[in-house]
């Protein structure tokens, strides 16, 4: 089993994530997803920050995931965009990691593991007024900047979610439950997606 989790910036679903993978008592892969894929790289983990969840300006390679490793593209001609590199690198890690129950946000892993019957799909949304506060409270941006700061944030996510999977990141096809985290809370999301868990059967009813 796992979960994955798809978020507007602002919502809280990283710290929903968290929280479901504490209660669950399973790892929790966001930026570790970055060291991870440092360390199987050797690429500077500051470098493949910088195009973390950013589409490449073009694709230069046609992607057959699964088809050939991330690394045997290393090196060749023309050179393979870091944002490419990147998706390819934190593809074969998701598929490593999800074979143990665990949560894992963004990195289109719905898409990555899309053929998996019990990875259940989450995206979590909320009013621009929740966000906003949010986005100024956990993440300390100013009133001036904090809107522009979410939709430039949403349209980079949207832009990675289409590039990679040539999908609409936020269209309800794409999730098994989508989420209001301004009407339901943090913790109210968590409770919904544990106790939609239980009724998938994915986890013990207890």
């Amino acid at each position: 089993m796992v979960v994955t989790i798809a978020r507007q910036f602002g919502s809280g679903g990283r710290k929903i994530g968290k929280k479901v993978a504490d209660k669950l008592g399973v790892p929790f892969y966001d930026k570790k997803l970055i060291t991870l894929a440092a360390k199987e790289s050797g690429i500077d983990p500051d470098v493949l920050k910088s195009v973390d969840e950013k589409a490449a300006n073009s694709l230069l390679y046609a992607l057959s995931i699964g088809a050939a490793s991330s690394y045997d593209v290393f090196g060749t001609e023309p050179p393979m965009p870091m944002n490419d590199k990147l998706f390819l690198i934190q593809h074969d890690i998701i598929k490593k990691v999800s074979a143990d129950p665990c949560v894992i946000v963004g990195r289109c892993s719905d898409y990555i593991l899309r053929d998996r019957t019990d990875c259940v799909k989450i995206f979590i949304y909320a009013d621009m007024k929740y966000r906003k506060k949010y986005a100024k409270d956990v993440y300390r941006i100013s009133e001036d900047k904090v809107e522009g700061v979410i939709n430039r944030m949403d349209k980079s996510r949207a832009n990675y979610y289409q590039f990679y999977s040539d999908n609409d990141w936020g269209d309800m096809k794409n999730y098994d439950l989508c989420l209001n985290s301004g009407k339901l809370g943090v913790d109210g999301c968590v409770r919904l997606i544990v106790s939609y868990l239980k009724i998938r059967g994915l986890i013990d009813p207890v």
